[in-house]
C-alpha cells in the first residue's frame, strides 16, 4: 500500500462525514471527498503528517464554499411542495430526529457550522480549528459557543 493509500483510508470517512455535515446531501457530501483527496494528490507542496487531518478539512470547506458561491443566483424549492406519491419511508425520514439536526445545521451560518463540525464530528483542538479556519483561539471557540446556543433554541423551538 502506498503513502497516499494508507493516508486515503485512513482519512476518507472524517472528511465524507465532515462533508456531509456541510452540505446535507450524500452525492454532493461524496463528490467533496473525491475532490478533496485529488486536490491533496495533486498539491505541488507535500502533505505535512502533523496536521494532515485539519489539511483535509479546509479543503473541504474551501470546496464547498466554492459550491456555494457556483449556486448562489439558483432559487430552493419550497419544502412544503407535497410530493406526488410520498411513501412510508419517506413520511419515516421527515420525523426522524437526525433529519431534523441536519436541517439545523445547515440553517447556521457557515463560519459557526465549520468551526462546531470541526470540534464536535471531527473532535479537532480549538488551536487546530483556528489555524484551519484563519481566526483567532478566541473566534474559534466563540463560533463554537454560538453554534451550540443556536442549535439548542432550535431544538426547544421545535419540541
Amino acid at each position: 500500500m502506498t503513502g497516499f493509500d494508507a493516508l486515503y483510508r485512513e482519512y476518507a470517512p472524517h472528511v465524507f462525514r465532515f462533508a456531509l455535515y456541510l452540505c446535507g446531501e450524500r452525492s454532493q457530501a461524496e463528490d467533496l471527498t473525491s475532490e478533496t483527496f485529488v486536490r491533496a494528490w495533486t498539491s505541488p507542496e507535500p502533505v505535512r503528517m502533523a496536521t494532515v487531518k485539519g489539511y483535509l478539512l479546509t479543503i473541504t470547506r474551501n470546496l464547498h464554499l466554492q459550491s456555494l458561491r457556483r449556486t448562489r443566483g439558483q432559487v430552493a424549492l419550497p419544502e412544503d411542495l407535497p410530493e406526488p406519491r410520498a411513501g412510508p419511508d419517506v413520511e419515516a425520514e421527515r420525523g426522524s430526529e437526525l433529519d431534523a439536526a441536519i436541517a439545523d445545521l445547515q440553517r447556521l451560518p457557515e463560519g459557526e457550522r465549520t468551526a462546531l463540525l470541526m470540534r464536535a464530528v471531527e473532535d479537532l483542538s480549538y488551536e487546530e480549528i483556528s489555524r484551519a479556519l484563519g481566526i483567532s483561539l478566541a473566534a474559534a471557540k466563540v463560533r463554537i459557543h454560538r453554534a451550540r446556543v443556536a442549535l439548542a433554541r432550535m431544538r426547544e423551538a421545535r419540541t
